[in-house]
């Protein structure tokens, strides 16, 4: 008999809570507001160990608790977008159109997307854990990263790993 095994994990403290907005186009982007960033992750495969387990889960938990952690509490730019004019140092400049943020650098996150939407948040985590994971490819098949900035309101990125 085969099977796929699932593991989700989504515990009440994988989440962050950060600043962003979201751009539109050239000048154009919403205002500068903050979520409470939830994650999930599910992992996938056909076996598990000796032991019945598909992943070491205390290690997976603490991996995506740190990759939360790293978010938290920080403003998160896009570094990749094409409307966006960032200066690095102290402060960080960000300008959009009339728009000029300085925001003091050690709360500033530069994420190599090209707009910080749910769907590249997911999408970027997915690919840190799947970094972290590497590992784990002899029985997961499937990384599938969840994130939600609020209640019925979520993306998910899902690959094989």
């Amino acid at each position: 008999m085969s099977g796929i095994y699932s593991l989700r994990l989504g515990k009440e403290d994988f989440k962050f809570s950060a600043a962003h907005f979201t751009v539109f186009g050239e000048g154009e982007a919403e205002a500068l507001h903050g979520h409470n960033y939830r994650v999930e992750v599910e992992l996938s495969g056909p076996e598990v160990d000796g032991l019945e387990f598909l992943v070491p889960m205390a290690a997976a938990k603490r991996d995506i608790r740190a990759q939360c952690a790293a978010l938290d509490e920080k403003v998160l730019l896009p570094a990749e977008c094409p409307h966006l004019e960032l200066q690095q140092g102290a402060p960080v400049t960000a300008s959009l159109g009339q728009r000029r943020y300085e925001l003091p650098s050690s709360e500033v996150v530069l994420l190599p997307v090209a707009n910080v939407t749910v769907e590249a948040l997911a999408r970027l985590l997915w690919q840190r854990l799947a970094d972290r994971w590497g590992s784990l490819r002899d029985r997961v098949e499937t990384l599938e990263v969840t994130v939600a900035e609020t209640r019925g309101q979520n993306a998910s990125y899902r690959r094989k790993l």
